[in-house]
Formats: structure tokens, sequence, C-alpha cells
């Protein structure tokens, strides 16, 4: 059993239109997922420890405000979910958390954009977290680059980072080698 906190704002993202959402997540994780809306607490149970772990990802992911359609990819086993909490970064000014969020943003959308299309994950900058799901092997170089931009780093430089990982992976993906080995800090 997993209890969890959303924010209220998400409880009607998780359940989904008539229900289609949370039906979806039952179904398909075996468990089944209880919603108190009013203090947005969603209790998760069922007896697959796996089913149940699957289920708090997607929750947790739509909760950071990821679309369902995306969350629902960490249904897939090659899938995962991370989460940056941007606070980690900042002192308690809240000028400064509006500003290390434009960095990872950036100007319309562009860095996230960039990290997003470079990584082939999804990214979502949600009040004080980033969360980033893709699949296991792209997500850590997203993750690095986040920490980059939030460390303060030029976004010149977290590009080229950027860049020079993806030729890699992909060098790596057509040469057959184990690419969770490559990424293990």
């Amino acid at each position: 059993m997993y209890e969890l906190r959303v924010p209220k704002d998400r409880i009607a993202v998780i359940i989904g239109k008539e229900g289609v959402t949370k039906d979806h997540i039952e179904k398909n994780t075996k468990t089944k997922v209880d919603i108190d809306s009013k203090e947005g607490e969603i209790t998760l149970t069922g007896k697959d420890a796996l089913g149940l772990y699957a289920a708090r990802e997607v929750v947790t992911a739509i909760g950071r405000g990821f679309n369902p359609d995306v969350a629902l990819n960490l249904l897939k086993p090659d899938y995962v979910y991370d989460t940056v909490n941007m606070a980690d970064y900042v002192g308690k000014s809240k000028d400064h958390l509006k500003r290390i969020r434009g960095r990872v943003i950036g100007r319309e959308g562009k860095s996230r954009q960039l990290i997003e299309e470079l990584t082939e994950t999804y990214v979502v900058v949600y009040g004080k977290t980033v969360g980033i799901v893709g699949l296991a092997e792209f997500v850590p170089v997203a993750r690095a680059a986040v920490d980059m931009l939030l460390s303060g780093s030029p976004h010149a430089n977290v590009f080229k980072m950027l860049e020079r990982k993806r030729r890699d992976l992909k060098r790596q993906q057509l040469m057959g080698v184990d690419l969770k080995e490559e990424f293990k800090e």
C-alpha cells in the first residue's frame, strides 16, 4: 500500500475524463486507486508489488505536472521517472527560484524543448520541481543537463554536453553496448 499526496489541481487529471485515466492505471497495474479529492490524498492498494510501484510512479508523475499519456509510459519496463527539487539549488528567495526556473524553461520554452529533443525525454517544470520521464538510458543525461542549468552553467555548455552525450549514446546503441553500465555514477 502507498499513500500519496498530490496537488489538488492535479486530482481531476489523475481521474481523467469519466474516470478513464484512473481506470487505466488500475487495470494495467492490478491496483486499486482511492482518491480523496478534498485533501489531495491518494491511496494505492494491491497484491502485486511491481504493479503498486508502477501505479505510484504514474500517479506521482501526473501529480508533478505530466500529461497522463506521458506518465502512462511509466507502465513500460524501460521507462523511468526522476524529479529534481529546485529548492535544493536556491535560498529562501522567491526571485531566485523564479530565475532558476526560467533557466530550465528558457525563452519561450526553448531550453526545456532542447533538453527533451536531445535526450528523447519529457521534461516538466511544476512548482519547485523539474520532472523527467523517459527511457532509462536517457533520463540521467537529461537530469545532468537540468542540474547543470540549476547550478548556473552557461546554456551553451549544457547543450554541447547534451549533443556529445547524444552522439555517444547513438553510437553505443548502434554498436550494442550496454548503456546502463555506461551511466552508472
